[in-house]
């Protein structure tokens, strides 16, 4: 379940909306004689790829299959996994956890069991968990998992007086940053900082999968020549709205034609909120628009109203060694006043990335 367990995880930032999923073919003698994993989205599940690698279909007869999550029991964009391992004459199937998802939710395996295959649930169950954390976290929230990512200089100051904010973290976390990046669904920025920073949000310096970009523009206004509206992925960028008047004019197929500068991402539409976009809502709308992993890369203001409305579920804090003295603060006005309402970490831990230290903490 262990190899199962890596393979798995090859599919980190290729198989969502899905979960990672890994498997391995142990025969009747002891011998692994095959192995596969999730590798992308719409593409074949690891049971299928574990069984295709199997060289002799005969030593099948009796075999064990290690799963790190329950064999589905559906047809969506490939077919029935369970269905699937219970035509071949195995012995036993080891599930590390049970698929929450409505559509299998224990049929996968009762159907193996049906077909007279043993199978045992829960081996490794909570490293299973933690590897699908992001699609766990968002199949029962109808959410996505959000890590809110900062830069700050050693006195809490992400950009100095005259609001230049490059560089303060190191190469190290730049390109660590990069790395989250092609893991998430998705990357979101404020209005203000797409405006003033006019930030790709693309993943250049790893290889990986580009996300999709995200910018909160409740009037509706930021020009249409920023980067993440003109260049090669300008179809990943999704802008969330409030102002129902202008975006259903954008959204207008016709009027798009007759528009030299017609957006092709996506527009999604809020209740205004206090003068802003309405978060939870623009939360929920990103989960049906299979953004089920964000990661926040805003400015103060952005920043401090996830945490106020409680929509961070990480914290990636890094801090430079370096000193301001006065500037922008990366977070303000969470509402405490008290020492005893003070927000603490569920869990944490700090790493050394470059020059910089980073806090990795759960809210």
């Amino acid at each position: 379940m262990q190899r199962a367990l890596s393979l798995a995880s090859h599919g980190l930032g290729y198989v969502s909306p899905n979960p990672m999923v890994g498997c391995v073919i142990v025969s009747s003698e002891g011998d692994i004689i095959g192995e596969g994993y999730h590798e992308k989205y719409g593409k074949a599940h690891a049971e299928v790829n574990a069984v295709q690698s199997v060289k002799v279909m005969k030593t099948l007869e009796g075999a064990t299959v290690y799963v790190t999550l329950e064999p589905c029991s559906h047809t969506g964009k490939t077919p029935p996994c369970a269905d699937m391992l219970a035509k071949h004459p195995l012995a036993r199937v080891v599930v590390a956890m049970a698929d929450p998802f409505p559509e299998v939710n224990g049929r996968g395996i009762e159907k193996l069991r049906k077909a007279g295959i043993r199978v045992d649930v829960g081996i490794l169950e909570q490293e299973a968990k933690q590897l699908n954390e992001k699609w766990l976290h968002a199949l029962e929230l109808k959410r996505p998992f959000v890590t809110l990512k900062i830069a700050q200089t050693a006195d809490g100051y992400i950009a100095a007086p005259n609001g230049e904010s490059k560089w303060i973290s190191s190469n190290d976390s730049r390109e660590l940053v990069h790395r989250w990046r092609s893991e998430y669904d998705g990357v979101m920025v404020g209005r203000t900082t797409a405006l003033y920073d006019n930030p790709s949000l693309t993943v250049r310096l790893v290889d990986g999968r580009q996300p999709k970009r995200v910018v909160l523009d409740g009037p509706f206004e930021l020009p249409r020549n920023l980067n993440i509206f003109t260049d090669q992925h300008e179809e990943k960028t999704i802008i969330i709205t409030y102002n129902r008047e202008k975006s259903e004019s954008e959204a207008d197929p016709m009027l798009k034609m007759l528009q030299s500068n017609y957006f092709r991402g996506t527009i999604l539409l809020t209740e205004m909120n206090n003068g802003h976009v309405n978060l939870k809502q623009a939360m929920s709308q990103l989960y049906d628009n299979g953004v089920h992993s964000l990661l926040v890369e805003g400015g103060q203001q952005l920043s401090s109203a996830l945490l106020r409305e409680g929509l961070v579920d990480r914290l990636q804090l890094f801090i430079a060694p370096k000193l301001l003295g006065g500037g922008t603060r990366s977070i303000l006005n969470l509402g405490i006043n008290r020492m005893e309402d003070i927000l603490p970490f569920k869990s944490y831990t700090w790493n050394r990335v470059g020059c910089d230290m980073l806090l990795t903490a759960n809210l």
